[in-house]
């Protein structure tokens, strides 16, 4: 590849305080940049958009996008099939967007070093929340159940709406890839 090249698909990532991309970052926004370069009716709506990271778990390989631009993300992957796109140039590797948000600690006696309160979305919780609904985006969560077994571990039970049934094995990802991001087990269901 040319280095004129190799800059503009460098310019569909963008790290945090400079940082270099990893070999799987650079592919990642080299597909993006291809794809918007190839599909007519992707091109308009990549171009303002960008990745910030991109992490491979298992047979998935999840990508980060940044908060504010996640329901433009969320609006190719519902309308133009932008996931299948992009699992057709990784090959048996599965796709998931998740937007990069931040967990802010709760404040303590020793850390009162905030000037404000911390919002709700940068709890533990919220952020935990979102990841999930990110993750199985576009079929919708229509409850959750938490089951705390004998010896204290915990299990979150999620129910997805029926309609869209995602396969066995995108569930299985989705499994592991929050099992990574969040450190809990998770099982996706069906109610009837």
């Amino acid at each position: 590849l040319g280095t004129k090249t190799m800059s503009l698909f460098q310019s569909k990532i963008k790290k945090a305080k400079g940082a270099e991309p990893t070999p799987l970052e650079n592919t990642v926004s080299q597909a993006v940049y291809e794809l918007q370069v190839n599909s007519d009716k992707l091109r308009q709506s990549l171009r303002q958009l960008h990745i910030t990271s991109a992490k491979e778990v298992g047979s998935a390989i999840v990508v980060f996008v940044p908060v504010p631009q996640l329901g433009s993300w969320q609006k190719l992957i519902k309308e133009r099939n932008l996931i299948e796109e992009l699992e057709k140039k990784f090959s048996g590797k599965q796709v998931i967007l998740v937007a990069e948000r931040r967990i802010i600690r709760k404040e303590s006696r020793n850390t009162r070093q905030l000037k404000q309160l911390r919002p709700r979305s940068r709890t533990l919780t919220a952020v935990h929340e979102s990841i999930l609904n990110d993750l199985v985006y576009p079929v919708e969560i229509v409850g959750k159940r938490i089951r705390t077994k004998l010896d204290g571990s915990r299990l979150l039970k999620v129910h997805l709406q029926p309609d869209h049934k995602p396969s066995s094995d995108k569930l299985s990802t989705y499994t592991k890839v929050y099992k990574s991001l969040t450190g809990k087990d998770i099982v996706f269901e069906f109610p009837q």
